[in-house]
Formats: C-alpha cells, structure tokens, sequence
C-alpha cells in the first residue's frame, strides 16, 4: 500500500475509534494501540505536507497559534426559547400548541437542556466547514480551530451513511463535571482565579485564541437539532437518531410525549436523576416533534412557538454551619459569609455562601452548629435559605450576630438611610477598600489594564509600590523586573498595558473613579451630558438631577466625591498622568433626525439586527434619550430577546409600553 493511501485508512480508521470511544462509550482498541496508529499517522503526514487536512484527527491537539475571532452571519438565526417555571406554564404551551394547530393531533419531543454554550456547525459534502457561537442570533464568533479540538465533534462523516450535501446542527459545548473539577484543582494549585460552574468555563475555553489549550480542557458536545434543505425526515426525533447514526453526540435522555401527563412523567424524573449526570443540565427543552407543524406555529419576534424550556428550581441540600465571617469590599459594604461543613450542591463542592446583608443575616437566627438549607442563586452563587427546623445549634452557643465595627480596621459601621448594606466609612486607610477601588479601575469595564489583576494589586500594594490609582502611571519597569531582570519581560508588558490605558474615553475613566453609586451606564449618561469632568465637577444638584437616571441618592453621591480633598488630589494626579476627563468630539452625538425627540427609552435584551450600542447610538441621533432604569419617565422598552423578568414586571406595573425590534425598526423607518 503507498504510503498516502496508508495515510487516508489511518484517518478513516482513527476518526471510527474515536467516535467509538468519545460518543457511543465503547472503545474496541486499547490507548496504546490508538496512541500507536495516531504516532503512524503523524509520521506520514510529516512526510507528505500535500496531504494536510484541517479535519485529519492528528490536528485535535490544536495549536499554539493565537487568532482573534472573526464575526460570521448565522444562515439560519439562532433564536433563544422562552422559559416557563411550573407545570402551569407548561399546560398554556401544550394548550397555545394544540390551538395554533387546529387541535390537530400532535407530538411533544422532550429533551434534557444542557448548561453550557450553544453552537452552530456547518458541514458540507460530509467535512466540518465552519463552528460559530450563538453571539446575538443573527452572527456569532468562528471558533472552528477550537471545536475542531473536542473530540465528540465528527471532523468527517461516513458518506456512505447518506448525509446531506450541506446541513447545519445545533449543539450545546459543555464541560463535565469530572474535567471541571480537574481544572479548577490545576488552577488552584497555581493560585488562579477558579472557574465558578462549567458553563463559565466551557465558554472560557472555548473563546481561548489558543486551541491548544482548548484541547487540554476536556470540552464535551451535544447535538440536538439540524437545520438544511433535505433533511432525512420531517420528523425532529428522527432526525436526532440520524445525527447519532452519522456520529454526533445525542441525548439518550429523549422522549417522545404524545400527552400532556407524558410530558409531566419526563420532568419529574429528570428533576431529581439530573444530579446522576456527568454534565450540568438546568432544564427540560420541549419541542413539537413534526417539521412542518414547527413551521405552521412558526415564531415571534423573540422565540419559536413550537418550543419551550422548563428550568428546574435551584437545587437545595443541608449542611452545618460552622461559622459567620464578614468581608470589606471597595466600596465599604460589609458582607456576612457562612462558613459550613463541605456539601456537594449542583455538582460542586460548597463551602461558603453568602448572607448578604445585617437583616437577612438575623432574619435567619443563626447559631453555630445550625443545620441550614444551602441552594444556588442562578445555579450559580451559593445562598442559606433557611434553618432545617428542630435542628439548631446548641443555646449556650448564643445567636450569631451582625457585627458593629469593621473587621479590617476597626471603625464603627453606618448604615444609610434606605439601604440594606452596612458600611465601614473609613474609606481613607482602610485596606480592603483601598485595594478595591484599584482593583475597580484597572477592571474591563473601566480603564482595562491588561496583564494587571487583583493578585497583582495586592502585590503591588503589600510592597508599597501604589497606595492608590495614579500610583500605577509612576510604576517604572526597575520596579516590576525581580532583582536578577527574570520578570523583564513581564514588566514591559504591565508597563505597556498601563500607558495604553490612557486611550480609554471619558465615558469609561469616570466610572473607573468608583463614585458610589455611579455604574457603568450612569457613567455614561453623566460623560454625555456634561461632556468633561470639570463640568460634572462643578454642576448643581438640580443639573444632576437632570440627567436620565440620576436620582436624588446618585446625585448627593456625586456632589459629596467632589467635596472630598484627597478625590480631588486623585484626579489631579491622574489627569497630569493622562487619563482622558473629557468627551472627544467624535463621541458626541449630533442628532440628524427627529424621529424620537422627547422620548426617553431604556433598553433590555438581546437584539438580532442590531446590537445594543448601535441601538443606543442611533436614539440619540434620532432626538432620543437612553434610560438606563425604568420609570414613570420611560416612553417605552426597546425589548429584545431574554429581557430580564425584574424590568418586565416594572414596566408592566408602571404602564411603559414594551415595543419589539422589529415594531421599533418599522416606527422609526431604519432599515
């Protein structure tokens, strides 16, 4: 056999075991067997550089090479679903299905929702193509080198099991448990910040520019949907099996109800064998089973009519309490956090969770050796929900208690008027607060200083290098290198990152300042409006106040910075370093029509024609002001897909009227 029709049976032969053993679960070769046959392969494709394919499985280790991302256009958008929390929620489905059909007979498909980051693959003529991110629906990121790397992706198709020319399927990268926790205890043992859940760090990696990397992580993928002009059947269902014929990871938990009784059977048990998993799973998805009834439903402007996700409660477990700490974050707020016997809880082992604030915290009448309910908040935050009843600590342990002076340094604690949190005041040497509030500006949001984290400001502020913010445009490389120059390289690079950040806009260097109060949008509003610092500086209350979104507690906040010496030596500082306190011309917005003059809109969700900051542009241009919260004010909600249920309810119960994309794109004539 010549050695290049040797190198097209290897590939053949390497992509069936590997199918075999990373998506049907049943290897019929040992690892040192494939290890040899791959090392074969690696030999003879080094021989034969004409012979290279992307696709060969020797390219799954990935590579070193770094490429950013580039923008793809979806062929087929990918829609989200919408989301329903009872059995209730779900009878309206199953009725609002029935009544779209004519009370034609129907069936329901339902499937496990996996918890990770939703893909798209193209595959032409049997050969993966292209991989893109869900993005916002309409265009995603390629990330093809890097789901090339996952191995329960088919790189090929068999041609003889009779796929289509060209098709897409739908999937879900995941990362299992059992590779979370893998990594996590790498990153540990580096002194890395730890992943929260899979699902950040199935995105994460999966956005890595080194597919390298990718490959070490362990990704894992399921597919559950196929979209072309000549699909094997007009049955979803069928489908599926098909996708598993061709090699694709699917769901072996999938159900075909034709009741809804059926459908209920399906959740309860899921609801509690979800646990049993190797992957992390938030949800049932149902779907009407027939193509053509789908497309019959069709869709809105936001979501398919012919499916719908059921998201279970938070998982809930008990522990014991072992103790109550309290942490100083930068602006001052005291925050109680349990400390508790390790539970495993949706997958993770919980350690500590949050009490959030004094009343919370007392609500609960905690005691040392309680017994208390511990769930995630989102899946994600771990929170004590309650005390198990008849299960306290013993009563000469005694009630725990807020406490009444900072833990850091001290200072008796406020509490103002209208808020929950309490604060340490001591905002001028006490260290937590200090080393957050540089840790604030150097974030993404703000003046997004690479290669500098919050371990590296600790440093920097334990060797007494900063004290505060402008201190870091004074760092020399001298003072970064190690006192042999091995970190030379690496303080080039902190040093570079810094004077780069003086490029950062107006709009972003305010919010860097930390003011209480004053978040990422408000900022923003407040660049806008006043267009330099100075001016800000010297504005009166009732200015402030006219400002969308600026009430009277952001107000009072603003004008007590600017009264304080040591805010006004900081800025001084900074604006001799070169940190921009003024809106350049090209951010102001001159308005060239008037389409939306008077009308004040918030926007909430996530667009398909547009992005959030094109939308916001284009109402300024338009005569238009961007809300950042709704009020009595709001003239209506620009509302797009995943709108956050807290905002819907305000608006509904304040009467602002929720206006789709497409509603506002046909009103205001841009196309």
């Amino acid at each position: 056999m010549e050695e290049k029709d040797r190198i097209l049976e290897l590939r053949q032969l390497l992509h069936k075991y590997n199918e075999l053993y990373y998506v049907k679960n049943a290897p019929v070769v040992s690892d040192r067997e494939f290890d040899s046959l791959m090392h074969e392969l690696q030999d003879l494709e080094a021989l034969h550089p004409e012979m290279f394919d992307p696709n060969s499985p020797t390219q799954r280790v990935g590579s070193d090479i770094s490429s950013d991302f580039i923008q793809v256009e979806h062929r087929y958008p990918m829609l989200s679903l919408a989301n329903t929390y009872n059995r209730g929620e779900v009878s309206d489905f199953w009725h609002r299905v029935s009544e779209g059909l004519s009370g034609a007979p129907f069936e329901i498909c339902c499937e496990l929702k996996f918890d990770g980051l939703s893909i798209s693959l193209l595959y032409e003529n049997g050969r993966l193509v292209r991989a893109v991110t869900r993005g916002d629906g309409s265009k995603g990121d390629d990330v093809t080198a890097n789901v090339r790397t996952i191995r329960s992706v088919p790189l090929t198709i068999d041609p003889s099991l009779g796929c289509p020319d060209s098709f897409e399927v739908r999937g879900e990268v995941l990362m299992p448990w059992s590779s979370f926790e893998r990594l996590n205890a790498e990153r540990e043992l580096r002194e890395e910040a730890l992943f929260a859940n899979p699902r950040n760090a199935a995105s994460g990696t999966l956005k890595s520019k080194s597919s390298k990397v990718v490959a070490t992580r362990g990704l894992d993928a399921y597919f559950y949907y196929m979209l072309g002009d000549q699909l094997p059947s007009s049955c979803h269902s069928d489908n599926l099996l098909a996708l598993a014929n061709w090699g694709f990871k699917t769901s072996s938990a999938t159900k075909v109800a034709r009741s809804l009784e059926e459908v209920y059977a399906f959740i309860d048990y899921w609801d509690t064998q979800r646990s049993s998993l190797p992957v992390a799973t938030d949800g049932i998805v149902l779907k009407v089973n027939d193509l053509r009834q789908q497309q019959q439903l069709g869709m809105t402007s936001k979501n398919p009519r012919w499916a719908i996700a059921y998201k279970f409660q938070a998982e809930k477990v008990k522990t014991r309490l072992l103790d109550v700490i309290f942490q100083v974050g930068r602006t001052g707020a005291v925050t109680p956090v349990a400390e508790m016997e390790p539970v495993l809880l949706a997958g993770t082992i919980v350690k500590r969770a949050s009490l959030h604030n004094a009343d919370i915290m007392e609500g609960l009448h905690l005691h040392r050796g309680d017994w208390v309910y511990v769930e995630k908040a989102g899946e994600i935050i771990p929170q004590i929900v309650g005390v198990v009843p008849g299960e306290h600590g013993t009563s000469q342990s005694g009630s725990l208690s807020f406490i009444s002076v900072c833990p850091e340094c001290g200072t008796p604690l406020v509490r103002y008027e209208g808020e929950a949190a309490s604060y340490c005041p001591n905002d001028t040497a006490c260290p937590p607060q200090i080393k957050g509030r540089i840790i604030h500006f150097i974030s993404k949001d703000a003046m997004n200083i690479a290669n500098i984290g919050p371990e590296t400001i600790e440093e920097y502020y334990s060797r007494h290098l900063i004290a505060d913010a402008a201190d870091l445009y004074q760092l020399q490389v001298g003072q970064l290198c190690g006192a042999d120059g091995s970190k030379l390289k690496s303080a080039r690079k902190t040093i570079e990152g810094i004077r780069k950040s003086l490029e950062v806009p107006f709009t972003r260097s305010l919010y860097a300042l930390g003011i209480r109060f004053v978040g990422k949008v408000v900022a923003s509003q407040l660049a806008r409006h006043f267009k330099s610092l100075d001016a800000l500086q010297s504005a009166s209350m009732d200015e402030l106040l006219a400002v969308e979104g600026v009430g009277k507690v952001i107000a009072e906040s603003i004008r007590s910075f600017f009264q304080e010496e040591r805010n006004l030596l900081l800025i001084g500082r900074l604006q001799m370093a070169g940190v921009k306190f003024e809106l350049e011309e090209s951010a102001v917005v001159s308005p060239v029509g008037n389409v939306l003059q008077g009308k004040t809109i918030v926007i909430s969700g996530v667009f398909v024609h547009h992005s959030r900051e094109e939308y916001k542009a284009f109402i300024e241009s338009q005569g238009g002001k961007n809300g950042s919260s709704i009020s009595s004010k709001t003239s209506f909600v620009l509302a797009g897909d995943n709108m956050g249920p807290s905002k819907k309810d305000k608006a509904l119960q304040l009467g602002v009227a929720l206006m789709s994309e497409e509603e506002f794109l046909k009103m205001t004539g841009w196309e």
